[in-house]
C-alpha cells in the first residue's frame, strides 16, 4: 500500500489527505485558472472524494466556469492559499492545487487544457495530450 498523499495551506490551518492516488492531473490555461495562477496555468490534481480528509475551514468563492459549470473554489481564510475546486459537472470528485501538496511528484500534468486560452508565452508540453477547451470527464476509479 502506497503512504497516503497529503498537503496543506501556507500556514498549516487547513490540512488534508488522500489514502488514494490521483486519478489524474491536469495544467489548466483557463482564464479563471490564470487569475488564480498569477497569470500562469494552474497545476490540477483530482480526486476522488471517498479518499479523501479534510481538517480545518476554509472560504469558497462560487462562479460560472467556461465549460459552463457552476464552480465552487476554496481557499485558507488565514493565509489565502488556493486549496481546492469542485465542479457542478463532476460530484465526487474534488480538485487539489498542486502547490498545496506536500510532495509535488504526483502532480507532473498528464494533460493541458484550454490551450486556446493560453498567451502567446505560455508553455505547453508537446509531449504531453493538450485540449483546446474542456476535455471529456475523469471517472473514479
Amino acid at each position: 500500500m502506497a503512504p497516503p498523499i497529503t498537503g496543506r495551506c501556507l500556514c498549516g490551518s487547513v490540512r488534508f489527505q488522500s489514502s488514494a492516488a490521483p486519478i489524474a492531473t491536469r495544467a489548466c490555461w483557463c482564464r479563471d485558472c490564470q487569475y488564480l495562477a498569477g497569470g500562469n496555468a494552474t497545476i490540477n490534481v483530482i480526486f476522488s472524494k471517498d479518499h479523501l480528509s479534510i481538517t480545518g475551514t476554509t472560504q469558497a468563492y462560487e462562479s460560472t466556469a467556461d465549460s459552463g459549470n457552476a464552480m465552487q473554489r476554496s481557499f485558507c481564510p488565514r493565509c489565502g492559499t488556493p486549496l481546492f475546486s469542485e465542479s457542478s459537472g463532476r460530484p465526487g470528485l474534488l480538485v487539489i492545487r498542486a502547490g498545496a501538496l506536500d510532495d509535488p511528484a504526483p502532480a507532473r500534468p498528464q494533460a493541458f487544457i484550454w490551450t486556446d486560452r493560453a498567451p502567446t508565452w505560455g508553455l505547453i508540453d508537446p509531449a504531453v495530450a493538450s485540449y483546446p477547451r474542456q476535455p471529456p470527464p475523469v471517472t473514479p476509479t
